[in-house]
């Protein structure tokens, strides 16, 4: 289930309190450079277990199977309960990329976070942000491996990934990490946990979807989507 607050702030710090039925969630948006006209939340909390919430669609693999088993599912580990949207699979090549694609929140300036739950993998773990994504084979990547211990920023074309930047982490798997995007223009602002990891240029989209995305055989939950998306 989605909500949607608008603003008219040019630069923002807020705090937000989402009502749902179990309590509330407060969400705190630090200042952003980028003009947010509206903001999207995700917590799945009022979506159907066992289906794909909308907007978001599952992807295609390279040879045409879906990009996972991606399903609403409850948790009592969930940072909004009860429910996460997961992905289960825990098999797939090495170049398997299993992601969702969010429908109708084609974007040029952004600001995007998650909240990610490493759950198993023993070739991969973790997941990641997607981002000016034109389909599931061309795309922005952001994403945080707990086996590598590292944190990695990607453009894929043609469904090959090419790394930007790199940078060593130390990251635990047995709690949340907050992964945050920033892209106004061709400036891109990564963080984790609340720390700054990159800031880069780079123009190779220029506007697409966003998306979560995980590799391999790993078995993530996400929760607590957010998108603003500037003017």
């Amino acid at each position: 289930m989605a909500l949607k607050l608008h603003t008219h702030d040019a630069c923002m710090t807020g705090l937000f309190v989402w009502l749902c039925g179990c309590g509330a969630l407060v969400l705190v948006l630090s200042t952003t450079s980028v003009t947010a006209a509206e903001v999207q939340l995700w917590n799945f909390d009022g979506d159907q277990p066992g289906k794909v919430p909308l907007p978001f669609q599952i992807g295609t693999l390279f040879d045409g199977r879906p990009a996972g088993d991606w399903q609403v599912t409850a948790t009592d580990k969930a940072t909004s309960p009860p429910y996460v949207l997961a992905q289960l699979q825990g098999k797939g090549a090495e170049h398997a990329y299993k992601l969702v694609l969010a429908q109708g929140t084609e974007s040029e300036n952004i600001d995007l976070s998650v909240k990610l739950l490493p759950i198993d993998g023993k070739a991969d773990m973790g997941g990641g942000l997607i981002w000016r994504a034109t389909d599931d084979r061309n795309y922005y990547l952001a994403r945080a491996n707990p086996l590598e211990q590292n944190i990695r920023i990607y453009r894929v074309v043609k469904g090959v990934r090419h790394m930007i930047q790199n940078f060593d982490h130390v990251i635990d798997v047995r709690r949340w990490h907050h992964l945050r995007v920033r892209m106004d223009g061709c400036n891109i602002q990564v963080s984790f946990d609340d720390r700054p990891v990159f800031k880069l240029c780079d123009e190779t989209f220029s506007k697409g979807r966003i998306g979560l995305w995980t590799k391999s055989d790993a078995v993530t939950y996400f929760d607590d989507v957010s998108l603003s998306i500037g003017k």
